[in-house]
């Protein structure tokens, strides 16, 4: 079996934290449905199989699953991972009781205002926050930003029927027959939403975690989500007209220099 770490703490929000509710791309009505089985996103593992560096892994693999919607890639490893995770929040490595994880919202701040920095140069990312209850605003951003950037309180039951199928499961709000269901009985966990069959309760998402994909119903997100982001990497390009361009764009750039020009 893989092993599998959390990470992700407890969502909260900046002063000044950059929003997605007033871009133009977010007014439209998400495609009804979003394959993307034909693509291999690139996802890895970057270290949460024994760390709590999710905020960091799926930092990383989002800039790779953008980069492969291109049609090319990002190099990345595990190094890279840690060196961002111990970079981006109190992780000192050797120092197993430093592994806390990371709080979303202080990740994404740190990338934009430090930037991540690999082999091929440092990535600095615009981001912005949307309604983790607002299905369309999820779907317009994995289908105009290449993924979703999601803080999920997991419960005991999700990680019980993850491991018994080695991940060959669709998770479910409803998964009692592998014990306690309340969201957050195991801990947060940073993943990335990558497509979906549709969007009613009962279509399924792909998701990117574990340098895999794990399948979950509409309903199971519903219940368990605590916070999305929306990503745009200037670096980067997606082959997709709904990538934020122009008035949509302008306005990410100052919303993320407002915060990071007012950070004490």
């Amino acid at each position: 079996m893989t092993g599998r770490a959390l990470g992700c703490l407890p969502a909260k929000a900046l002063p000044r934290q950059p929003r997605l509710a007033g871009l133009r791309m977010m007014a439209r009505h998400a495609p009804p449905v979003l394959d993307r089985s034909h693509v291999d996103s690139g996802s890895l593992m970057f270290g949460n199989d024994t760390l709590g560096d999710c905020t960091a892994a799926g930092l990383l693999n989002h800039m790779r699953a953008v980069a492969a919607l291109g049609g090319w890639q990002v190099q990345a490893d595990t190094d890279d991972a840690i060196r961002f995770y111990a970079e981006s929040t109190g992780y000192r490595p050797g120092q197993p009781a430093t592994d806390q994880g990371g709080v979303e919202a202080d990740v994404l701040a740190y990338a934009a205002r430090i930037g991540v920095q690999l082999e091929s140069g440092n990535y600095f990312p615009l981001w912005g926050s949307a309604d983790p209850q607002d299905r369309n605003a999820l779907a317009l951003v994995m289908a105009g930003m290449g993924a979703v950037y999601l803080g999920v309180q997991l419960a005991q039951s999700d990680m019980n029927q993850i491991e018994a199928t080695n991940g060959a499961c669709v998770l479910e709000p409803d998964n009692s027959a592998y014990g306690d269901t309340t969201p957050g009985s195991a801990g947060g966990h940073c993943l990335l939403g990558w497509s979906y069959t549709g969007l009613a309760d009962t279509d399924t998402l792909d998701l990117l975690t574990w340098g895999t994909i794990q399948r979950a119903t509409w309903g199971w997100l519903k219940s368990r989500i605590m916070e999305a982001h929306g990503i745009v990497w200037p670096q980067l390009t997606l082959a997709s007209g709904l990538y934020p361009t122009g008035p949509d764009l302008d306005a990410l750039k100052a919303q993320n220099a407002d915060l990071l020009n007012n950070d004490p």
